[in-house]
Protein backbone atom coordinates (compact mmCIF):
# COMPACT_ATOMS: atom_id res chain seq x y z
CA UNK A 1 0.00 0.00 0.00
CA UNK A 2 1.23 3.21 -0.99
CA UNK A 3 1.39 5.91 2.03
CA UNK A 4 -0.24 9.12 1.17
CA UNK A 5 0.03 12.62 2.42
CA UNK A 6 -3.70 12.78 2.14
CA UNK A 7 -7.25 11.30 1.77
CA UNK A 8 -9.82 13.21 1.52
CA UNK A 9 -13.51 12.42 1.55
CA UNK A 10 -16.42 14.76 -0.05
CA UNK A 11 -19.24 15.08 -2.87
CA UNK A 12 -18.35 14.04 -6.51
CA UNK A 13 -19.79 16.85 -8.11
CA UNK A 14 -18.94 18.16 -11.99
CA UNK A 15 -18.44 21.45 -12.54
CA UNK A 16 -20.64 23.57 -14.75
CA UNK A 17 -19.52 26.98 -15.07
CA UNK A 18 -20.85 29.79 -16.68
CA UNK A 19 -19.90 33.58 -16.64
CA UNK A 20 -22.54 36.50 -16.38
CA UNK A 21 -23.71 39.84 -14.76
CA UNK A 22 -24.29 40.04 -10.84
CA UNK A 23 -27.25 42.19 -12.08
CA UNK A 24 -28.92 38.97 -13.66
CA UNK A 25 -28.67 36.55 -10.70
CA UNK A 26 -32.03 38.29 -8.98
CA UNK A 27 -33.61 37.33 -12.37
CA UNK A 28 -32.79 33.36 -12.18
CA UNK A 29 -33.95 33.64 -7.85
CA UNK A 30 -30.22 32.94 -7.00
CA UNK A 31 -28.50 34.53 -3.74
CA UNK A 32 -24.98 35.36 -4.96
CA UNK A 33 -21.65 34.24 -3.45
CA UNK A 34 -23.30 31.11 -1.49
CA UNK A 35 -23.60 27.40 -2.28
CA UNK A 36 -27.51 26.23 -2.59
CA UNK A 37 -28.43 22.79 -2.82
CA UNK A 38 -31.03 22.62 -5.37
CA UNK A 39 -32.99 19.06 -6.99
CA UNK A 40 -32.46 18.06 -10.93
CA UNK A 41 -35.26 20.31 -12.07
CA UNK A 42 -34.17 23.52 -10.68
CA UNK A 43 -30.60 22.67 -12.11
CA UNK A 44 -32.34 21.88 -15.76
CA UNK A 45 -34.42 24.93 -15.23
CA UNK A 46 -30.88 27.58 -14.52
CA UNK A 47 -29.13 25.51 -17.23
CA UNK A 48 -31.91 26.07 -20.09
CA UNK A 49 -31.87 29.69 -19.01
CA UNK A 50 -28.10 29.99 -19.95
CA UNK A 51 -28.06 28.26 -23.11
CA UNK A 52 -25.99 29.42 -25.79
CA UNK A 53 -23.18 31.14 -22.88
CA UNK A 54 -20.15 29.82 -23.22
CA UNK A 55 -19.60 27.06 -20.66
CA UNK A 56 -16.45 25.02 -19.05
CA UNK A 57 -17.28 21.76 -17.12
CA UNK A 58 -14.61 19.44 -15.26
CA UNK A 59 -14.41 17.20 -12.04
CA UNK A 60 -14.75 19.64 -8.81
CA UNK A 61 -16.18 19.26 -5.46
CA UNK A 62 -14.32 21.01 -2.52
CA UNK A 63 -12.25 17.85 -0.93
CA UNK A 64 -10.99 17.28 -4.91
CA UNK A 65 -10.17 20.18 -5.65
CA UNK A 66 -7.92 20.14 -2.24
CA UNK A 67 -6.43 16.80 -2.81
CA UNK A 68 -5.74 17.37 -6.45
CA UNK A 69 -3.94 20.77 -5.83
CA UNK A 70 -2.01 18.25 -3.40
CA UNK A 71 -1.14 16.24 -6.67
CA UNK A 72 -0.19 19.06 -8.44
CA UNK A 73 2.81 20.13 -5.76
CA UNK A 74 4.04 16.39 -5.80
CA UNK A 75 2.17 14.95 -3.33
CA UNK A 76 0.54 11.85 -2.61
CA UNK A 77 -3.38 11.90 -2.50
CA UNK A 78 -6.75 9.43 -2.48
CA UNK A 79 -9.98 10.45 -2.92
CA UNK A 80 -13.15 8.56 -1.63
CA UNK A 81 -16.52 9.56 -3.41
CA UNK A 82 -19.43 8.63 -4.72
CA UNK A 83 -19.68 8.48 -8.58
CA UNK A 84 -22.84 7.40 -10.71
CA UNK A 85 -22.50 4.80 -13.61
CA UNK A 86 -23.12 7.28 -16.18
CA UNK A 87 -20.95 9.67 -18.45
CA UNK A 88 -20.17 11.85 -16.07
CA UNK A 89 -19.25 9.57 -13.39
CA UNK A 90 -16.50 7.97 -15.87
CA UNK A 91 -15.51 11.28 -16.81
CA UNK A 92 -14.86 12.26 -12.87
CA UNK A 93 -12.99 8.92 -12.11
CA UNK A 94 -10.65 9.23 -15.07
CA UNK A 95 -9.79 12.75 -14.24
CA UNK A 96 -8.91 12.26 -10.78
CA UNK A 97 -6.66 9.58 -11.82
CA UNK A 98 -5.29 11.72 -15.13
CA UNK A 99 -4.32 14.28 -12.23
CA UNK A 100 -2.23 11.95 -10.00
CA UNK A 101 -4.55 10.71 -7.22
CA UNK A 102 -5.72 7.65 -6.21
CA UNK A 103 -9.18 6.39 -5.88
CA UNK A 104 -11.95 4.23 -5.46
CA UNK A 105 -14.43 5.86 -7.09
CA UNK A 106 -14.54 4.05 -10.31
CA UNK A 107 -14.89 0.63 -8.49
CA UNK A 108 -18.27 1.91 -6.57
CA UNK A 109 -20.14 3.46 -9.41
CA UNK A 110 -23.94 2.74 -8.54
CA UNK A 111 -26.83 3.72 -10.64
CA UNK A 112 -27.99 7.63 -10.47
CA UNK A 113 -26.85 10.43 -11.71
CA UNK A 114 -23.31 12.12 -10.57
CA UNK A 115 -23.62 15.44 -8.79
CA UNK A 116 -23.55 18.84 -11.17
CA UNK A 117 -22.83 22.08 -9.67
CA UNK A 118 -23.94 25.10 -11.58
CA UNK A 119 -21.20 27.55 -10.78
CA UNK A 120 -21.73 30.91 -11.82
CA UNK A 121 -18.85 33.58 -11.68
CA UNK A 122 -19.35 37.18 -11.82
CA UNK A 123 -16.88 40.28 -12.73
CA UNK A 124 -16.43 41.16 -8.74
CA UNK A 125 -14.75 37.00 -8.85
CA UNK A 126 -17.16 36.22 -6.91
CA UNK A 127 -18.81 32.42 -7.20
CA UNK A 128 -22.17 31.25 -6.64
CA UNK A 129 -23.07 27.35 -6.86
CA UNK A 130 -26.52 25.42 -7.47
CA UNK A 131 -25.39 22.18 -6.47
CA UNK A 132 -27.63 19.10 -7.04
CA UNK A 133 -25.84 16.16 -5.11
CA UNK A 134 -27.42 13.41 -7.69
CA UNK A 135 -26.19 9.93 -5.93
CA UNK A 136 -23.10 12.02 -3.92
CA UNK A 137 -25.92 12.71 -1.94
CA UNK A 138 -25.91 8.59 -0.55
CA UNK A 139 -22.27 8.71 -0.08
CA UNK A 140 -22.14 6.26 3.09
CA UNK A 141 -19.35 4.57 4.90
CA UNK A 142 -19.02 1.76 2.34
CA UNK A 143 -17.31 4.28 0.08
CA UNK A 144 -14.26 4.07 2.46
CA UNK A 145 -10.80 2.31 1.99
CA UNK A 146 -9.76 1.71 5.70
CA UNK A 147 -6.31 0.80 4.13
CA UNK A 148 -5.79 3.55 2.24
CA UNK A 149 -6.87 6.25 4.75
CA UNK A 150 -4.72 4.01 7.68
CA UNK A 151 -1.78 4.86 5.39
CA UNK A 152 -2.37 8.15 5.19
CA UNK A 153 -0.70 10.74 7.00
CA UNK A 154 -4.09 13.28 7.27
CA UNK A 155 -8.04 12.74 6.59
CA UNK A 156 -8.93 15.61 5.18
CA UNK A 157 -13.31 16.50 5.33
CA UNK A 158 -14.84 18.64 3.19
CA UNK A 159 -17.84 20.86 5.51
CA UNK A 160 -20.39 20.04 2.95
CA UNK A 161 -20.83 16.59 4.14
CA UNK A 162 -22.67 17.71 7.34
CA UNK A 163 -25.85 17.67 5.03
CA UNK A 164 -26.40 14.16 4.37
CA UNK A 165 -27.01 11.77 7.38
CA UNK A 166 -24.84 9.05 5.65
CA UNK A 167 -22.17 11.05 5.06
CA UNK A 168 -22.03 11.81 8.53
CA UNK A 169 -21.47 8.53 9.46
CA UNK A 170 -18.77 7.81 6.91
CA UNK A 171 -17.05 11.07 8.26
CA UNK A 172 -17.23 9.53 11.90
CA UNK A 173 -16.02 5.89 10.75
CA UNK A 174 -13.63 7.76 8.67
CA UNK A 175 -12.43 9.90 11.67
CA UNK A 176 -12.02 6.78 14.11
CA UNK A 177 -10.04 4.74 11.37
CA UNK A 178 -7.61 7.69 11.27
CA UNK A 179 -7.46 8.30 14.89
CA UNK A 180 -6.49 4.58 15.47
CA UNK A 181 -3.97 4.47 12.46
CA UNK A 182 -2.75 8.22 14.21
CA UNK A 183 -3.46 9.85 11.03
CA UNK A 184 -4.46 13.54 11.97
CA UNK A 185 -7.99 15.12 10.85
CA UNK A 186 -8.58 17.93 9.07
CA UNK A 187 -11.40 20.14 8.12
CA UNK A 188 -13.14 22.82 5.96
CA UNK A 189 -16.36 24.87 6.73
CA UNK A 190 -16.53 25.11 3.14
CA UNK A 191 -19.04 27.67 2.88
CA UNK A 192 -21.48 30.87 4.47
CA UNK A 193 -24.41 28.77 4.17
CA UNK A 194 -23.26 25.19 5.32
CA UNK A 195 -22.41 27.18 8.75
CA UNK A 196 -25.97 28.95 8.98
CA UNK A 197 -28.23 26.38 7.84
CA UNK A 198 -25.95 23.18 9.19
CA UNK A 199 -23.80 24.24 12.49
CA UNK A 200 -25.26 21.73 14.47
CA UNK A 201 -24.46 18.97 11.57
CA UNK A 202 -20.75 20.80 11.26
CA UNK A 203 -20.62 20.73 15.53
CA UNK A 204 -21.10 16.90 15.22
CA UNK A 205 -18.12 16.48 13.05
CA UNK A 206 -16.21 18.26 14.88
CA UNK A 207 -16.96 16.56 17.68
CA UNK A 208 -14.66 16.52 21.34
CA UNK A 209 -12.16 18.28 18.72
CA UNK A 210 -10.17 17.95 15.52
CA UNK A 211 -6.38 18.72 14.69
CA UNK A 212 -7.24 21.32 12.40
CA UNK A 213 -9.91 23.46 10.59
CA UNK A 214 -9.63 25.77 7.49
CA UNK A 215 -12.60 28.61 7.27
CA UNK A 216 -12.62 31.72 6.27
CA UNK A 217 -13.26 35.19 8.17
CA UNK A 218 -17.10 34.90 7.82
CA UNK A 219 -17.29 31.37 8.40
CA UNK A 220 -15.20 31.35 11.43
CA UNK A 221 -17.40 33.93 12.68
CA UNK A 222 -20.70 32.56 11.92
CA UNK A 223 -20.10 29.08 14.08
CA UNK A 224 -18.57 30.55 16.55
CA UNK A 225 -21.34 33.49 17.42
CA UNK A 226 -18.23 35.99 17.86
CA UNK A 227 -18.64 39.66 17.16
CA UNK A 228 -15.94 39.74 15.56
CA UNK A 229 -12.37 38.08 14.13
CA UNK A 230 -10.80 38.35 17.81
CA UNK A 231 -13.75 36.68 19.35
CA UNK A 232 -13.40 33.56 16.60
CA UNK A 233 -9.69 33.39 16.70
CA UNK A 234 -10.41 32.87 20.73
CA UNK A 235 -13.36 30.50 20.12
CA UNK A 236 -11.56 28.34 17.05
CA UNK A 237 -8.45 27.52 19.97
CA UNK A 238 -11.24 25.48 21.60
CA UNK A 239 -12.38 23.34 18.86
CA UNK A 240 -9.28 23.03 16.84
CA UNK A 241 -5.44 22.27 17.80
CA UNK A 242 -4.43 24.37 15.36
CA UNK A 243 -6.45 26.04 12.27
CA UNK A 244 -6.13 28.57 9.23
CA UNK A 245 -8.91 31.59 8.86
CA UNK A 246 -8.49 32.91 5.27
CA UNK A 247 -9.76 36.93 4.72
CA UNK A 248 -9.63 37.40 1.09
CA UNK A 249 -7.03 40.33 0.15
CA UNK A 250 -6.14 40.91 4.24
CA UNK A 251 -4.60 37.31 3.77
CA UNK A 252 -4.82 34.60 6.63
CA UNK A 253 -4.52 34.20 10.11
CA UNK A 254 -2.43 30.31 11.16
CA UNK A 255 -2.70 29.00 14.72
CA UNK A 256 -0.44 26.78 15.24
CA UNK A 257 -1.23 25.25 18.53
CA UNK A 258 0.74 28.08 20.09
CA UNK A 259 0.92 31.36 18.47
CA UNK A 260 -1.30 33.26 16.00
CA UNK A 261 0.45 34.09 12.69
CA UNK A 262 -0.86 36.66 10.60
CA UNK A 263 0.16 35.92 6.62
CA UNK A 264 0.15 38.49 3.94
CA UNK A 265 -1.62 38.14 0.97
CA UNK A 266 -0.55 39.10 -2.41
CA UNK A 267 -1.50 41.60 -4.01
CA UNK A 268 -3.78 40.19 -7.70
CA UNK A 269 -6.25 41.06 -9.58
CA UNK A 270 -9.06 38.69 -8.87
CA UNK A 271 -10.64 36.94 -12.03
CA UNK A 272 -12.09 33.64 -10.31
CA UNK A 273 -12.63 32.79 -6.56
CA UNK A 274 -13.57 28.80 -7.43
CA UNK A 275 -11.66 27.20 -5.31
CA UNK A 276 -9.24 29.69 -4.05
CA UNK A 277 -10.07 27.92 -0.37
CA UNK A 278 -9.55 24.44 -2.03
CA UNK A 279 -6.11 25.54 -2.89
CA UNK A 280 -5.39 27.38 -0.03
CA UNK A 281 -5.77 24.12 2.13
CA UNK A 282 -4.08 21.60 -0.30
CA UNK A 283 -1.15 23.97 -0.58
CA UNK A 284 -0.62 24.04 3.45
CA UNK A 285 -1.63 20.57 3.82
CA UNK A 286 1.40 19.77 1.20
CA UNK A 287 3.70 21.93 2.54
CA UNK A 288 3.06 21.25 6.49
CA UNK A 289 3.80 16.56 5.31
CA UNK A 290 6.90 17.89 3.88
CA UNK A 291 8.21 19.41 7.11
CA UNK A 292 7.55 23.35 6.56
CA UNK A 293 6.68 25.04 9.95
CA UNK A 294 3.10 26.93 10.21
CA UNK A 295 4.75 30.38 8.63
CA UNK A 296 6.23 28.48 5.62
CA UNK A 297 3.48 26.68 4.77
CA UNK A 298 0.96 29.70 5.17
CA UNK A 299 3.01 31.78 2.93
CA UNK A 300 2.97 29.06 0.36
CA UNK A 301 -0.57 28.67 0.70
CA UNK A 302 -1.69 32.48 0.27
CA UNK A 303 0.87 32.49 -2.58
CA UNK A 304 -0.84 29.63 -4.28
CA UNK A 305 -4.60 30.84 -3.60
CA UNK A 306 -3.54 34.42 -4.80
CA UNK A 307 -2.33 32.67 -8.27
CA UNK A 308 -5.38 30.49 -8.46
CA UNK A 309 -7.79 33.76 -8.65
CA UNK A 310 -6.22 35.21 -11.87
CA UNK A 311 -7.21 32.62 -14.16
CA UNK A 312 -10.78 30.93 -14.41
CA UNK A 313 -11.21 27.61 -12.80
CA UNK A 314 -10.03 25.52 -9.53
CA UNK A 315 -6.43 24.42 -10.94
CA UNK A 316 -3.52 25.51 -11.56
CA UNK A 317 -2.15 25.70 -15.46
CA UNK A 318 0.21 22.88 -16.57
CA UNK A 319 3.79 24.11 -15.30
CA UNK A 320 2.30 26.75 -12.67
CA UNK A 321 3.30 24.72 -9.61
CA UNK A 322 6.40 23.87 -10.28
CA UNK A 323 6.65 27.82 -10.56
CA UNK A 324 5.01 28.25 -6.95
CA UNK A 325 7.49 25.53 -5.90
CA UNK A 326 10.31 27.24 -6.83
CA UNK A 327 8.84 29.76 -4.25
CA UNK A 328 9.00 27.57 -1.53
CA UNK A 329 11.78 28.02 1.08
CA UNK A 330 13.24 24.81 2.00
CA UNK A 331 11.89 22.98 4.79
Amino acid sequence: MNRYDVYAIGNALVDVEYSLDATELPGLGIDKGVMTLVDADRQAELMSALTGREVHRSAGGSAANTVIAVSQFGGHGFYSCRIGDDGLGRLYADDLMANGVATNAHQRSDQGDTGRCLVLVTPDADRTMQTYLGITGELGTDAIDPQALAASDWLYIEGYLATSPSARQAVHTARRIAAQAGSRSAISLSDPNIVHHFGSELFELIGDGIDFVFANEEEAIGLSGAADLAGAVEWMRTIASEFAITRGAAGALIHDGQDTIEVPAQRVTPLDTVGAGDMFAGALLYARSRGHDHAGAGAFATTAASRIITEYGPRLRPGVAQELLGELAPA
